[in-house]
């Protein structure tokens, strides 16, 4: 599945912007592309430590960037941003 999404820049920011930059959405998906491979890079290493440390996991932990996805999704100890988030606000942290 893929996600498209769309920014909205009024006018004034648009002139603003096209003062620096030659092509807006060239970008805007620049910084979605770095900001992914930011939060890969911390998904990765916060994972394989938790892996590494879990006694109860004692599968090989995979190498292929989507097999290591699923992995970790499927651990019963993984949540998303919005579910820490809602656990947090629900205890009152």
């Amino acid at each position: 599945m893929a996600l498209t999404i769309t920014v909205l820049i009024n006018d004034t920011d648009e002139k603003i912007m096209k003062n620096d930059l030659l092509d807006l959405n060239q970008w805007v998906q620049d910084a979605v592309d770095g900001k992914i491979n930011n939060c890969w890079k911390r998904f990765q290493q916060e994972w394989t430590i938790k892996l590494m440390n879990d006694a109860n996991f004692t599968d090989p932990i995979e190498s292929d960037k989507d097999k290591f996805v699923a992995q970790v999704l499927a651990h019963a100890d993984y949540k998303d941003r919005a579910t820490r988030q809602a656990e947090d606000k629900h205890n009152g942290l």
